[in-house]
């Protein structure tokens, strides 16, 4: 049996009972309605600007990309009322059922869906498409919000973080085998809503350190790498509390031992060992050392940096592994273009090359409304879908990606205080859970267009054209609504 959501069905309950026909859009947070009409809105335009061809017999033509984004739209808002229609008890109840469901659709695309761009996960009814994991993200929400709302869940319990992990990894790992990564990492985002539950910080660091690990790998020779782990836990362990300077005085001399015994190893057997090598067993040779200290002393925290350096020896050799065997070639190019170690202008960098240019060259105010030479003549790709930012970039100019910006922000900030202000964790918990997979497809479509981040693939919230992929996100937006008006309405009596 499934454990009850902490007050969810009695708050819900009655205040389904107390509204009336009059009131179904009583508690409605008009001001998170008005900045997703902005965006939409926007997004829009970008569109228009993006795919208007000049000469065209018939403007209000099907063929489009702008006259299609004008029916999304129309459909999408037909989709938020009857969102706001639902009682908000439904999507609590029937969290799991979605969740099954997103499952069932995503291996059903990587079985008999139709290949776009390399990911074959997509469904094709005609000339409309429709990609199953935007709505998984939805589902995955839900679920994880009732799993962690649960009066029996505990954040510090390891059996209930099992359960979370398996809620986030079953779809992630369906993603991968589609291909298409890069709306798979969407779903780490919600290590985010973890940490804001009470996640300790120790089970999070490692998670960012793999991160790190994986591009440092790439930069940094076997050697450095080894050195900068060896400093960066020494000193991490030496200030970490009141005591730091008799144990970095500690640390320094046995790290002075051991590079004594390096170099002996190191001159002693010189065309049998390289440099490497020697330092690696050294280093593990005075882990025992260390934790004979550290239980002596009693503390135990050095246990746990020595726990992390470990599992980053261990993770180190397998990033080869990984970016030879699974990662594909577009994308172990992209990382490579991204990190600086490869250069391909008319190939990999191109794309990121001309949506730089095309945002430079809009300076502070923009060339105007559907005059960005740039875009209108088709040097950036992907111009009215993932690289829709440029267009903005071009005819708005440096305080128009501002205001788009600013209005995602005031989104993301407006999520958060519905979060805050639920009376249960179902709310709570999914309201930060639509704030971080929001936040994370900002900074990656925005960073990857200025060439801070790799190219993914993710799209732009509400802006990118696609039909999928905005009545999606409007679903997920206006759950959070649905569920915050029944908080505020049930406050207001």
């Amino acid at each position: 049996d499934v454990a009850p959501s902490r007050g969810l069905g009695d708050v819900y309950k009655r205040q389904m009972q107390s509204r009336g026909i009059g009131r179904l859009f009583e508690g409605v947070d008009w001001i998170t309605v008005a900045i997703y009409l902005l965006v939409v809105t926007i997004g829009f335009v970008a569109i228009t600007a993006a795919s208007y061809e000049e000469g065209a017999a018939d403007l209000f033509a099907f063929s489009h990309f702008y006259v299609k984004q004008l029916v999304w739209m129309a459909v999408a808002f037909v989709v938020a009322v009857v969102v706001l229609l639902v009682d908000a008890s439904v999507y609590h109840k029937l969290a799991y059922v979605f969740y099954i469901g997103g499952l069932v659709l995503l291996v059903a695309a990587l079985l008999f869906g139709r290949e776009v761009n390399g990911a074959k996960a997509w469904f094709e009814f005609g000339s409309v498409r429709v990609q199953p994991v935007e709505f998984v993200k939805i589902a995955t929400a839900l679920a994880l919000a009732r799993v962690m709302s649960t009066q029996t869940f505990s954040i510090t319990r390891v059996g209930d973080l099992m359960r979370v992990g398996m809620v986030i990894c079953l779809p992630l790992a369906i993603i991968v085998l589609q291909n298409d990564t890069g709306s798979g990492i969407v779903l780490g985002s919600l290590l985010f809503v973890l940490y804001r539950e009470g996640l300790n910080k120790w089970l999070c660091i490692p998670v960012l350190l793999i991160a790190a690990l994986f591009i440092v790998s790439f930069l940094l020779t076997p050697m450095t790498l080894l050195i900068a782990l060896l400093l960066v836990c020494t000193f991490s362990e030496a200030m970490m509390n009141g005591q730091w300077r008799s144990r970095l005085v500690f640390l320094a001399a046995l790290a002075l031992g051991a590079l004594c015994l390096y170099l002996v190893m190191f001159v002693a057997a010189p065309g049998r060992m390289d440099g490497y090598r020697c330092l690696l067993t050294v280093t593990l040779l005075s882990l025992p050392a260390v934790g004979i200290y550290a239980f002596r002393s009693n503390l135990r925290n050095i246990f746990v940096t020595m726990g992390l350096f470990l599992l980053a020896l261990v993770f180190v050799p397998t990033t080869d592994y990984i970016f030879n065997s699974v990662l594909k070639p577009h994308q172990q190019n992209r990382i490579l273009s991204f990190l600086g170690l490869a250069s391909d202008p008319l190939g990999t960098d191109y794309n990121v090359n001309q949506a730089k240019i095309a945002i430079g060259s809009g300076g502070w105010l923009g060339k105007g409304f559907l005059e960005g030479t740039q875009i209108k003549y088709g040097f950036v790709p992907e111009k009215h879908t993932d690289f829709i930012f440029c267009t903005v970039g071009e005819e708005w100019g440096f305080f128009g990606t501002m205001a788009v910006l600013t209005l995602f922000c005031l989104l993301i900030l407006r999520l958060m205080r519905m979060g805050e202000r639920q009376e249960e964790p179902f709310g709570r918990i999914y309201c930060y859970a639509v704030a971080a997979i929001l936040l994370f497809h900002l900074l990656v479509n925005v960073g990857m267009t200025i060439g801070l981040m790799p190219v993914m693939g993710i799209p732009l919230p509400y802006m990118s054209y696609g039909g999928s992929s905005l009545i999606a996100f409007t679903i997920l937006l206006f759950i959070a609504v649905r569920l915050d008006a029944s908080t505020r309405q049930f406050n207001f009596r």
